[in-house]
């Protein structure tokens, strides 16, 4: 079983850890603030306070995780801040993640977030994971229709995994 970081732990997130949990898998989720905690860990998973507005905040989240879930599609918040998180912020991200155990990713390109914007993240995190061999999906699911959404999201995670598994052997 993959430990797995949810960056983004609003109510779908933690559906999704919901149900990892469940299937037996480790789950971090991300909270910008303490108040998230309990219904993080009300979901089996572990709380990790910090914001993908200063990714410092979650270098060491990464710690022995194996997949990373970058979930913004509905980030909300000023255009050029939502813009860095699926550009800059999203860039120094991946880069952190070389040289830790992370051996898959999954990027949220659906959302209320601006189309373009959805597109440049997609780009940016396609390019990246192709440079440093790091096994992507890009779920694309409607976050409007959450049980939809969390099934694809669960389909993408078994895939990463199962690849991310051919690759360490």
């Amino acid at each position: 079983m993959a430990r797995i970081l949810i960056i983004a732990g609003g109510a779908r997130g933690r559906a999704l850890a919901g149900g990892l949990v469940a299937q037996g898998h480790a789950v971090r989720i991300t909270t910008r603030e303490q108040a998230g905690r309990a219904a993080i860990e009300a979901v089996g998973a572990e709380c990790w306070i910090g914001t993908p507005d200063r990714i410092a905040t979650l270098r060491y989240a990464l710690e022995n995780v194996t997949l990373a879930c970058w979930l913004l599609g509905n980030a909300c918040g000023e255009e050029p801040a939502v813009r860095a998180l699926h550009g800059s912020r999203l860039e120094f991200f991946v880069n952190q993640t070389i040289d830790t155990t992370v051996r898959g990713l999954l990027y949220e390109a659906a959302g209320s977030v601006a189309p373009a914007t959805l597109a440049a993240g997609r780009k940016l995190i396609s390019e990246k994971a192709a440079f440093n061999a790091i096994p992507l999906r890009v779920l694309d699911a409607d976050p409007g229709d959450p049980h939809h959404w969390c099934e694809r999201a669960r389909t993408a995670i078994a895939e990463l995994q199962s690849e991310s598994g051919r690759a360490l052997h």
